[in-house]
């Protein structure tokens, strides 16, 4: 339902959101955080200027910095557009925002990281809530990191996105609202049909809508993404898997894990990284290979990987030129 604005902002605030949806964009959080502006200034009973967007943001206080600053960039990108027909109308210093929390660097599992949640995923005991807890858990890390999944795709699966004749899952309309088919490993489409088998044996629902990580609650229960995350950071501290700053993953870096693993084994195929990065920002779900970047930290290993190969392309004819002096 959309949101009536009362406030002298409040036709703007309308016709801003109105053409940001028409671009096709969800503008749902924005909404949420132009709505509260709104209900502040029709309280006031002032219009947005700098003193009453000091005040708005001292409500904000209690927020994490990164938010605030989030909103605040919200109330600027608002503002900016109605500079276009109000050009004495007041602009937000960006300066003077919260300063961006500093990037967290991802925890990227290895190969042995996995086996053990693995392990620990399939000793998991089933709840009354969760008869098959333990085979929930086993396929969504499985997916979450031999597909690169984000935390929402996995939990809005259907048992009907799952095409088991071509091996494929469709991730339904996700982040920047595309949709994309993606053809699994042969381990994915394996877990899948045995999870899909002990489901059928299990009396659950199979349906091609319900949802294909099911706890079995009030029939058709889907995780929320609290519960599953819940569930899977309980495997982080039952295998004492920590970060160098003695810290749990995110359930988050899985989706770097799968991102910086494919590049290793491209590296170690001695294919073409770079011609290989497209394909990896389509599978991914990216609109560009920019977003595909942010998960593509520069770890030890990768940087083997180059060193390595560079040295096989390169190395010879470094040592060739030592070996002249330098001389052309």
């Amino acid at each position: 339902m959309k949101s009536t604005f009362t406030s002298a902002l409040g036709p703007t605030i309308a016709n801003y959101l109105s053409l940001k949806e028409a671009l096709g964009r969800k503008y749902s959080g924005e909404r949420h955080v132009l709505s509260h502006l709104d209900s502040f200034l029709a309280a006031i009973g002032q219009d947005l200027d700098s003193e009453s967007f000091g005040r708005w943001n001292e409500t904000r206080l209690h927020l994490a910095s990164g938010v605030r600053r989030n909103c605040m960039r919200i109330v600027r990108n608002l503002c900016l557009y109605r500079l276009r027909s109000e050009p004495a109308s007041f602009v937000p210093d960006s300066s003077q925002f919260p300063r961006p929390h500093q990037k967290m660097r991802p925890y990227i599992f290895t190969e042995g990281d996995i086996v053990r949640l693995l392990v620990a995923a399939g000793r998991l005991r089933p709840t009354t809530l969760s008869p098959l807890r333990a085979e929930n858990a086993y396929l969504g890390l499985v997916l979450l990191y031999t597909a690169g999944l984000r935390r929402g795709e996995l939990l809005r699966l259907t048992v009907g996105d799952y095409e088991p004749s071509e091996a494929t899952i469709l991730v339904r309309e996700s982040k920047f609202y595309k949709s994309r088919l993606l053809p699994l490993s042969a381990d994915g489409a394996r877990t899948i049909e045995a999870f899909l088998l002990k489901r059928r044996k299990s009396a659950l629902p199979l349906s091609a809508s319900s949802p294909l990580l099911c706890t079995g609650y009030r029939g058709t229960g889907a995780y929320s993404g609290g519960g599953f995350a819940y569930t899977i950071r309980s495997l982080f501290r039952a295998t004492g898997i920590r970060s160098e700053t003695g810290q749990n993953p995110r359930l988050h870096d899985l989706r770097h894990a799968f991102a910086i693993h494919a590049l290793l084994r491209w590296y170690a195929r001695g294919e073409d990284v770079q011609a290989k990065l497209p394909a990896l920002a389509a599978y991914m779900g990216h609109v560009s290979i920019a977003s595909t970047q942010y998960y593509l930290s520069f770890v030890a290993e990768l940087a083997s990987a180059a060193t390595d190969r560079f040295e096989r392309s390169y190395g010879r004819l470094i040592e060739d030129i030592g070996n002249d002096g330098g001389q052309p």
